[in-house]
């Protein structure tokens, strides 16, 4: 890299070197990519068909590369259009516009750019007219679509084609859009000059000559047309009526929406919650066309919140025979908006594409996720019952064994995920002993994991038990409470909150001597740190509370907390450092402790 050229002047390379560089460290950072598009752009004083290769090819690289990364960006591919137009021509031009509207197929503005483009460099109307419908189809129904429905009566009206403005317009009429009322006027005033065969099908304008003659008002044609245009008439305020009723409820949403198009910024939470009930109300409509032309537009400005891609899935798995619809939201969130380090989409598309029998794939895309997050204890369990449910326990087994022996998985995943191998062995095998075997042959190594003791001790108490075998159940217990606060690890919080379960269980379940342990271990767990002697003996080399208490005695003049006589000169609290050490938060000098309450 170091080596290439971007063109241009010495200062213009070295600045666009200056700014790629940025890019390739930071390509999510927006603004890098802003900056560097924009020096792109203002090569050579602007590239045209006389610039040079290099110039040319670096900038077509770069606007590449950005709307690659960011393909939701209307007006940066308008841009690059009428670049390439400068450069290389109408066809060029085309190209980069079909791309742009593969990309965002509901853009009205960048589709009403490309048809007024075409419009200007083609003189082949029925192409022109073909385009003209593609984008109706992709963005007619927006709210906001005055602008592309006007271009293309434009269009119509320079080839003075009255033919076919009164059926464009009598498409627009049945929309609930922005400026719906000034197209039912001109409709209206058209329908007057045209043909009764243009104005409806032909069974609604046989039934209504038949009305007419059987109400007795067949006076001559000239009467009869009067009045099938005076009913006409009438039909058409009808769809007015409903047109606007229609209109009027959307309102309610649409004025709502204040950034209808994409950007990398985050949506405050009153935007998101005016797409969640916009969407609430068109699924109730029972529209499917404009259902989902609404997803597709919520879509644009939510396109990073998982949320709407997730449910957008869920409601077109509902509707009938729509699996590769589904399967084509779930690729488009995966590949282009769903970031890697929230993998829920992914996880959700391996499921769907499970249900539909392609189990391959399903663990093709969780190995996808792995090789981007190596480790990643959700996606590792999922794959591990995937393979249980369609190759066995053992196959689910194989699955944790090869990760935890995995050096791209940290101890923290390791000792989560040896838990969910003794899971796996208990509720699917049955197998309560194999289990234990499990905790104990690698309890040594997971001594700072939370999750590992957490499963460990509910596995334990979770056990069912009769009176008889209750003794031999309590002394597991005890055991793995004792490891818990003896030989673990854990942050003084964590080590009072597993305590709290178990004196639970001696509460509930302990013998005629569990209240006296329960007392002693209340002491300890819940008492001042002078009469914590379990914490007292970890905190010495030699494992003796005495010599933790000769050495606060020594240091401070008392055995109960350490106490920094430069702390205190410094006008530091001495209490602050033993609430660190327990892992909580200091109380302020005029707040009242409140009382524990256990769960």
């Amino acid at each position: 890299m170091a080596d290439y050229s971007f063109g241009g002047t010495d200062e213009e390379n070295a600045e666009l070197k200056k700014l790629n560089a940025e890019v390739l460290e930071e390509p999510d950072n927006f603004e890098h990519w802003e900056k560097l598009v924009r020096a792109a752009e203002s090569l050579e004083g602007g590239l045209n068909r006389n610039s040079s290769p290099q110039s040319i090819v670096a900038t077509r690289d770069i606007y590449d590369r950005f709307l690659a990364k960011f393909p939701l960006l209307f007006g940066y591919w308008k841009k690059y259009a009428d670049l390439e137009f400068s450069i290389a021509g109408t066809e060029a031009a085309e190209m980069v516009y079909e791309r742009g509207v593969a990309s965002i197929t509901n853009s009205v503005d960048l589709w009403t750019n490309y048809c007024a483009f075409k419009v200007e460099t083609s003189h082949d109307s029925d192409v022109i007219r073909e385009l003209f419908e593609r984008g109706a189809s992709c963005v007619g129904l927006d709210f906001l679509a005055h602008p592309f429905w006007d271009k293309y009566l434009e269009f119509e009206e320079r080839l003075e084609a009255q033919d076919k403005i009164f059926p464009i317009l009598d498409r627009i009429v049945h929309i609930p859009m922005h400026q719906y009322a000034r197209y039912f006027e001109r409709y209206r005033h058209l329908a007057q000059v045209r043909p009764l065969h243009e104005l409806l099908p032909a069974d609604m304008l046989t039934q209504f000559r038949v009305e007419i003659v059987t109400e007795g008002l067949d006076r001559g044609e000239l009467e009869v047309e009067r009045e099938m245009r005076t009913r006409i008439d009438n039909f058409h305020l009808e769809i007015f009526a409903r047109t606007q009723t229609e209109t009027t409820k959307r309102w309610t949403y649409e004025s709502e929406v204040k950034r209808p198009y994409f950007h990398v910024t985050e949506l405050d939470e009153g935007q998101l919650v005016n797409w969640r009930k916009y969407l609430d109300f068109e699924e109730v409509e029972g529209d499917y066309n404009r259902t989902q032309f609404l997803y597709e537009r919520c879509l644009v400005t939510c396109a990073y919140y998982d949320e709407f891609w997730l449910r957008y899935a869920r409601w077109m798995l509902a509707q009938q025979g729509k699996e590769e619809e589904v399967r084509n939201i779930y690729q488009r969130a995966s590949m282009l908006y769903a970031p890697i380090s929230r993998p829920a989409v992914r996880l959700q598309y391996a499921y769907f594409e499970e249900s539909v029998g392609r189990v391959e794939l399903a663990k093709d895309i969780h190995h996808a996720i792995l090789v981007n997050l190596p480790g990643h204890i959700e996606t590792i369990v999922s794959l591990a019952n995937l393979s249980r449910r369609h190759g066995g326990l053992d196959a689910a087994i194989e699955v944790y064994k090869s990760q935890i022996d995995s050096m791209e998985c940290d101890i923290y995943a390791k000792a989560a995920l040896v838990a969910e191998w003794a899971r796996l062995l208990w509720k699917i095998k049955g197998s309560v002993e194999e289990a234990r075997q499990v905790f104990q042959k690698n309890q040594h190594w997971y001594l700072d994991s939370r999750a590992f003791w957490i499963n460990y001790l509910f596995f334990e108490l979770e056990q069912p038990t009769s009176a008889a075998s209750e003794p031999t159940q309590y002394k597991r217990i005890k055991q793995v409470h004792e490891d818990i606060r003896r030989k673990s690890h854990l942050p003084p919080l964590t080590i009072k909150d597993l305590s709290h379960y178990y004196m639970v269980y001696l509460q509930e379940r302990g013998g005629k001597d569990a209240i006296k342990e329960y007392m002693t271990l209340d002491r300890e767990v819940n008492g001042p740190f002078s009469v914590q002697a379990t914490m007292k003996a970890k905190l010495a080399e030699d494992g003796r509370e005495a010599s933790t208490q000769r050495r606060m005695m020594m240091e401070n003049g008392h055995p109960g907390v350490e106490v920094d006589e430069a702390a205190i000169r410094r006008g530091e609290n001495p209490y602050t450092k033993y609430y660190q050490q327990q892992g909580e938060q200091q109380l302020p000098s005029d707040t009242q402790p409140q009382p524990l309450r256990y769960q």
